[in-house]
């Protein structure tokens, strides 16, 4: 037979949704599906309204949260509720936080409002938390995906900085939707010495892969003094104001997503409107951008009508052009980037570690779509000048890994996270015990406990947790070892993830190994070692070396990694090219593996 052995019609193939109806939302009121829509389904983006940035000193404002909902029923009328933008800051006034935007029972939380100097130095929680004020004891950033939803809706503002005498004061910049804030950097001296670094807002996300891709007549336009949104992104953080004193001043920038820049004089930039991004640290600050919900309706059927002949389909799967709608079952592995280890200090607690294979509940992905994936960063290891950093998460469906947390030090308690960070000691004002791991909690455990440190003799310092085992206690003069990894064969081979890093010691005592799976090992009397890059692992802490009594830096974490395992028949795509598909040998059976190294997108 002419047509491959399928008698009927030859017809090209057609997907019955092409980008279908869209509806642009920026004020309250109630959606009505269109009478196209005969599924009654659409793709949503929920952003709520950005918050204000802090005056003065004052950090960035936290973007508002951002969730996308697809598939989404609309069969009958929906409520909707679009968030303002948080009021700004100046001298003695706190700024305010952004408003919460609804799409029926869908809630995305307003931005946190960011730090100032006077009367509230930290960022508040919020959908993306805000960057913390300069001030003495530095302002926290204020935490982000609260209350907490999965995917998260938003990260961490960053910390504010100051070096003790208020001439080169910055604030962290706010947390973004897709990313934390940056924290800010104040370095030395009096006026016209001192180094001043406002922190960047933390990065939008890039609602493309859902809503399609730029230009669009819905998406916003770019302003110069803030991240850009033209490329279809939303909800970046406020970046944090410098204090102009300084000899080198910086401000923060906006993240990409409509976050305004900080600013040293005047009045800040505001975050873009119906961006949801935050406010500009500055003597007055930027307000936040206010909310918006997209409605992108699924019109008409999803089948592909019609016959084709054999050779007809052969071609057009060659050419990448068959629609292939059928659900793709794949196993997962999410590592998250290790915190840093501790100047002087502990380890590193690993990156959380999470995964399906071999023998668990598998993630089912609608074929022909698009997944984006987080690959989180490591912390930065502890100095002088920068305090310790926690992991960042890496994040694939509803699968997040926390960061690991950051080792401790004389002046920097340990933190929780995927894993622990390992206690330091020597300071009767903080405690000795490490972070605690697991954090937030999930089943399988993703992570372990630091271990804890002493607070008498030489002051060696304890291990980070692993995703395996808890981080070694320290003694008088032996640093506690990081805790062992997991090994894992999502890749065909067993490679071992979320080793943590091992505490530091002095001169002559002996400082902890690093933990299996890429923990970064302490040091006796200089830098600690970082994590290995793509495994999750803690960076070691840093020794002290004598006899001068100089505290060295900690080693900074590994950064995480995300890997997708599917059978063979399945369409897998990686992007960027830094990440990669591969095919795996027997007897794997011709399985299909994509490996994220850096952030990026999954398709089927």
């Amino acid at each position: 037979m002419s047509n491959g052995g399928i008698i009927g019609p030859i017809n090209d193939p057609v997907q019955g949704y092409q980008g279908g109806t869209v509806t642009s939302i920026t004020g309250s009121t109630t959606f009505t599906k269109s009478t196209t829509n005969t599924q009654s389904l659409a793709n949503v983006l929920i952003v709520a309204g950005g918050g204000g940035g802090g005056g003065c000193a004052g950090g960035g404002g936290g973007a508002g949260g951002l969730r996308i909902s697809t598939c989404y029923p609309v069969s009958s009328p929906v409520p909707i509720t679009i968030g303002g933008g948080g009021t700004a800051g100046s001298a003695c006034v706190n700024a305010g936080s952004g408003t919460n935007t609804s799409f029926g029972p869908i809630t995305s939380a307003g931005g946190g409002r960011a730090g100032g100097v006077f009367p509230s130095v930290a960022g508040v929680a919020g959908g993306s938390g805000g960057g913390g004020g300069r001030s003495t004891p530095d302002g926290a950033g204020g935490s982000g995906n609260t209350p907490p939803v999965s995917p998260p809706q938003g990260f961490n503002g960053g910390a504010g900085a100051n070096n003790g005498c208020g001439f080169s004061g910055a604030g962290g910049g706010g947390g973004g939707s897709a990313g934390v804030g940056t924290a800010g950097t104040s370095i030395g001296g009096g006026p016209g010495t001192g180094t001043a670094i406002g922190g960047p807002g933390g990065p939008g996300t890039d609602v493309t892969p859902y809503f399609g891709a730029a230009p669009q007549p819905f998406y916003l336009t770019d302003s110069p003094n803030n991240g850009a949104v033209s490329g279809g992104i939303f909800a970046g953080g406020g970046g944090g104001r410098a204090d102009p004193r300084g000899a080198s001043v910086t401000q923060g920038t906006g993240g990409a997503g409509g976050g305004g820049n900080g600013s040293g004089t005047g009045t800040a930039t505001s975050g873009i409107t119906n961006s949801g991004g935050g406010g500009g640290g500055g003597p007055t600050s930027g307000v936040g951008g206010s909310g918006i919900v997209l409605v992108v309706e699924k019109n008409g059927n999803y089948n592909a009508p019609g016959v084709w002949s054999l050779s007809e389909q052969y071609n057009y799967k060659k050419q990448g052009t068959w629609t292939n709608p059928a659900p793709v079952s794949v196993d997962y592995l999410v590592v998250a980037g290790g915190g840093g280890g501790g100047i002087f200090g502990g380890g590193g607690g690993a990156g959380g570690f999470r995964t399906s294979f071999p023998g668990g509940t598998k993630i089912i992905i609608t074929g022909g779509t698009s997944t984006p994936i987080t690959v989180g960063a490591g912390g930065a290891g502890g100095t002088c000048f920068v305090s310790t950093g926690d992991g960042t998460p890496s994040i694939f469906s509803t699968i997040t890994s926390t960061g690991g947390g950051k080792g401790g030090s004389f002046s920097t308690q340990s933190g929780s996270g995927g894993s622990g960070g390992g206690g330091s000691g020597g300071n009767p004002l903080l405690s000795p015990i490490g972070g605690t791991g697991n954090t937030p909690p999930v089943s399988p455990s993703q992570g372990n406990n630091g271990g804890t440190g002493v607070n008498s003799g030489c002051f060696s310092r304890a291990g980070g947790g692993g995703a395996a085992a808890v981080g070694g206690d320290s003694s008088s003069t032996v640093g506690g070892s990081g805790g062992s990894g997991s090994a894992n064969s999502i890749s065909n081979s067993p490679v071992t993830y979320s080793g943590g890093g091992g505490g530091g010691a002095r001169t002559g005592n002996t400082a902890g190994s690093g933990g299996s799976g890429g923990g970064g090992a302490g040091s006796a009397g200089t830098a600690g070692t970082p994590g290995t890059v793509n495994t999750g692992g803690g960076g070691g802490g840093g020794g002290q070396s004598l006899p001068a009594f100089i505290d060295q830096d900690g080693g900074s974490g590994g950064s995480g990694i995300v890997i997708i395992r599917a059978p063979g028949s399945a369409n897998l795509g990686a992007s960027p090219g830094t990440n990669t598909v591969t095919t795996l040998p027997a007897p794997a059976g011709g399985c299909k593996v994509a490996t994220f190294t850096v952030s990026g997108t999954l398709t089927t």
